[in-house]
C-alpha cells in the first residue's frame, strides 16, 4: 500500500495505536517490530511509517494516550471533592482503577520505563511528569508535618500503586481494603473539623 493509497483509507491511527499498546505491554518495546503491528492492523509496514516516523515515536504516542487516560480518570474522580484527605483517597482509587482495568496503555507505562528507550527517554519522562505533577500537588495539599518528605512519599506511593497489578487478584475484598491500607501506611489521618462555637 502506497502513501497515497494510505491517505485514501479511513484513518488507521486509532487501530495502530491500540495494536502498538498491546504489543508493547505484552512483549516489551524491544521485542516488538513495526511489522508485527502492521500485520495485526492489516496494513504494510510502510503504511505505519506514514503515520509515525519511528518506533520510538510510536511508543511516545502510546505513552501520551495512556497518560491522558489516567489523568482523565484522576481528574473526574476528584472533580467534586475538596477535602485534602478524601482527595488523596480518591486519587489512589482512581490510579488503581486505571492500571487494573486491563488497559494495554496503562500496562505500557508500567512496563516500559523511560530509561529502557534512550532515544525517547526525555519525552517519556515528560509524559510521566504530567501525571506525577498531580500527585505532587495533591500531597502538598495535605500540609504534612515538616518532618515528612513529600517527594519521597510521592515516589513510594506511585511505586506501590504501580506494583499492584503484580499481586492484586480481587480476592482481597475489592479496592476499598487496598485504598485503606495505603492511606494508613502513609499515616494520613481524616481531616478534623473544628466545631463552631
Amino acid at each position: 500500500m502506497t502513501s497515497t493509497a494510505s491517505k485514501r483509507q479511513p484513518s488507521r491511527w486509532p487501530a495502530l495505536l491500540d495494536a502498538a499498546a498491546v504489543f508493547f505491554a505484552e512483549r516489551g518495546y524491544h521485542a516488538t517490530t513495526m511489522r508485527d503491528i502492521a500485520h495485526v492492523v492489516n496494513v504494510t509496514p510502510g503504511a505505519v511509517y506514514f503515520h509515525v516516523a519511528t518506533k520510538h515515536a510510536l511508543l511516545v504516542a502510546v505513552y501520551q494516550e495512556g497518560v491522558d487516560r489516567i489523568i482523565r480518570n484522576f481528574d473526574e474522580a476528584m472533580a467534586e471533592e475538596h477535602d485534602p484527605v478524601k482527595r488523596f483517597r480518591c486519587a489512589i482509587r482512581a490510579h488503581l482503577e486505571s492500571i487494573l482495568d486491563e488497559s494495554a496503555y496503562a500496562r505500557v507505562i508500567i512496563r516500559v520505563l523511560p530509561e529502557d528507550v534512550p532515544e525517547a527517554t526525555e519525552e517519556l519522562k515528560r509524559q510521566r511528569e504530567r501525571y506525577e505533577e498531580r500527585f505532587r500537588a495533591l500531597i502538598d495539599g495535605l500540609h504534612l508535618p515538616q518532618s515528612r518528605n513529600p517527594k519521597l512519599m510521592r515516589l513510594l506511593l506511585i511505586g506501590a500503586l504501580n506494583w499492584t497489578p503484580v499481586w492484586y487478584r480481587g480476592s482481597v475484598g475489592g479496592l476499598d481494603p487496598v485504598v485503606n491500607e495505603m492511606v494508613a501506611s502513609f499515616g494520613i489521618q481524616p481531616t478534623r473539623r473544628t466545631s463552631k462555637k
